[in-house]
């Protein structure tokens, strides 16, 4: 294994799953990376692959049915993924959030229930925070859960960006109800919402328009969400309880900033790879261009980076796993990453010269994924908002 981006201090069990993870990306996903994502293909045969691995029960407790592994070693299984393909570490990406969420927040009933089902990925997770409309600001949601006499709730509203909309079969959906604090951000429930599989209306009151149409992140599916006048039980709220919707939401973007930021380290380490094979290819005035130190230089600027964000994402992911809040650490992890990424990736793409711009190459599908991890799970300003606040509060004055 290439010595790029190596982690320190794993156990045999996590270099042995990184290893068969690794070999499958190689042999099963950048072979057919590229036709899949110029035909915006859903990978099912990958999936299947990825079921087959485990992979979707990486992180659920081995009484569940799942392998118990770490979010470390989750991150890192993600950054080989995205290293083949991004939309491929999309497909789990989502459905490892919302496990993560009924591990740490739900009821018995509904660990017992949905676990052990989404451990074999017969049961596929997505989670619904954004609305059209509402950007970062997850406090201003509308979509709302009215509770009736019976106790059951009735949900309006429309929901956006779900990674996972159409080929999930379980959604957790933010939605605002009447119960909770008067803060705005404080009267807000997760609903664990299943559903079948497909688009249209899926349900009673529940439908999935179609696919979005996006400039790169193809192959996984990204939709809206539309209530009206969905029926969901009182016992479909995550956790039993109404008004805790914000801050166990906030707790699986943690980890998704995680994740975001081991997409990043994953393309920016495949986009390095492809600029140091064609360097040595490709030649101009008599010798391989990775001999000109304008090349060269930019090289090992790439390797800098990659290693940089690499480490800053491993150190969010020990945080998690600790049990620490790791809120300023994942955002810089996916600060950093989301930043080093997109500019890797141009590098790469400067140095394949006009063949970068050629669908033929690898690197055209990458100069059109890294945009969206600038803006996936928050943007870089928003990454900055929640550093700088955790900072201040750490290093305030005392008067």
């Amino acid at each position: 294994m290439p010595r790029l981006a190596q982690t320190a201090d794993l156990t045999d069990i996590q270099r042995e799953i990184l290893s068969t993870v690794r070999s499958f990306v190689d042999r099963e996903i950048i072979p057919n990376a590229q036709e899949l994502e110029h035909g915006d293909i859903y990978p099912q045969k990958i999936v299947d692959g990825l079921k087959e691995l485990g992979i979707f029960g990486l992180t659920i407790p081995e009484e569940f049915g799942g392998l118990g592994e770490s979010l470390l070693t989750y991150a890192l299984v993600v950054e080989e993924i995205a290293r083949g393909w991004m939309s491929v570490s999309g497909v789990i990406n989502t459905h490892f959030i919302v496990a993560y969420m009924i591990i740490q927040h739900g009821t018995q009933e509904q660990k017992e229930r949905l676990l052990p089902r989404m451990a074999t990925g017969e049961v596929r997770g997505a989670f619904s925070m954004s609305e059209p409309g509402l950007g970062s600001d997850v406090a201003g949601i509308r979509t709302k859960a009215t509770k009736g006499a019976d106790g059951n709730y009735t949900i309006d509203g429309q929901k956006m960006w779900l990674t996972n909309g159409g080929s999930s079969t379980l959604v957790a959906a933010l939605v605002r109800t009447d119960e909770g604090a008067e803060k705005a951000h404080q009267n807000l429930t997760t609903f664990l919402i299943e559903k079948p599989a497909g688009f249209g209306e899926v349900l009673p009151g529940l439908t999935i328009p179609g696919k979005i149409d996006k400039m790169g992140y193809k192959g996984v599916d990204t939709t809206e969400l539309v209530f009206d006048g969905y029926s969901a039980d009182a016992g479909d709220i995550l956790g039993g309880a109404p008004g805790r919707g914000f801050s166990q939401m906030m707790d699986g973007v943690e980890v998704g900033r995680v994740n975001v930021a081991a997409r990043a380290c994953g393309i920016s380490i495949r986009a390095f790879e492809l600029a140091i094979a064609y360097a040595q290819q490709r030649e101009t005035f008599g010798k391989p261009i990775a001999q000109h130190q304008a090349i060269a230089f930019q090289l090992a600027e790439m390797a800098t980076k990659v290693e940089a964000a690499h480490t800053m994402m491993v150190r969010a992911a020990r945080m998690k796993d600790s049990g620490e809040r790791n809120d300023v650490e994942s955002g810089m992890a996916k600060l950093i990453a989301s930043e080093f990424c997109a500019e890797v990736t141009t590098q790469s793409f400067r140095i394949h010269g006009g063949y970068g711009y050629s669908k033929e190459y690898e690197i055209e599908r990458l100069m059109r994924e890294a945009p969206f991890l600038l803006i996936g799970e928050g943007t870089s300003e928003i990454q900055k908002t929640i550093i700088s606040r955790g900072l201040l509060k750490e290093y305030a004055l005392k008067r």
